[in-house]
């Protein structure tokens, strides 16, 4: 098991954590990172982008002239996709872009990134992160005094409202709940800075 630093939001040694090797020291999966990735992008896409055909578009009922005898090509309507304020011919019209990755092929891909943050020295262990008012200034202070002046992201074990709005105007920082962790977030940041109690919960959850 890998052992690393737990520090204190002054930036303090306060003691060390042994992080599991099933998911912090697990072989590191580029192809599957990839594909978690760019699963979790494109389900992002709303897909709602769409354009007009020449029966959406409005007017257009009346023939424009007759059919024979002007010299002119022969025309239906004025919304037909060669007039101008005609319809799209070809369009793209609302569609899904949803995909999805079996849950064993999402729990590889966690691992993976964990596992990756960790071998990096990317990964920051706080004993807890307490902040009992909305106060940005203290949330910049701990980040500065872990040296973590990148992309970062902090990882919580549960709602802490103080928290998640005190970091909310800092550039650059996001938060998470250790439920809902991703793979995009955390190949996004350039440090990841986790409480012992969110270690301790993804270890529940995942070395059963």
């Amino acid at each position: 098991m890998a052992n690393v630093n737990v520090f204190n939001m002054a930036g303090e040694i306060v003691g060390t954590m042994e992080l599991s090797d099933t998911i912090f020291g697990a072989d590191i999966n580029g192809a599957v990172l990839h594909a978690a990735v760019r699963a979790y992008l494109l389900n992002q896409r709303q897909g709602t982008q769409s354009t007009l055909t020449r029966t959406e578009v409005s007017g257009g009922g009346k023939k424009p002239w007759r059919q024979k005898g002007t010299g002119r090509a022969r025309q239906g309507s004025t919304r037909a996709p060669q007039w101008t304020h005609g319809g799209i011919a070809l369009g793209p019209k609302p569609r899904t872009y949803k995909t999805g990755m079996n849950k064993k092929t999402k729990r590889v891909a966690l691992f993976s990134a964990l596992s990756a943050k960790v071998a990096e020295g990317k990964l920051i262990v706080v004993d807890d992160i307490v902040c009992e008012t909305y106060k940005t200034k203290n949330m910049t202070a701990m980040l500065a005094a872990l040296k973590v002046d990148t992309r970062a992201l902090i990882v919580l074990p549960e709602v802490n409202a103080f928290t998640i709005k005190s970091c909310a105007n800092i550039q650059r920082v996001e938060t998470t709940l250790v439920n809902t962790l991703n793979v995009y977030e955390i190949m996004k940041a350039d440090k990841m800075v986790i409480t012992a109690a969110a270690v301790k919960k993804l270890e529940e959850v995942y070395n059963k």
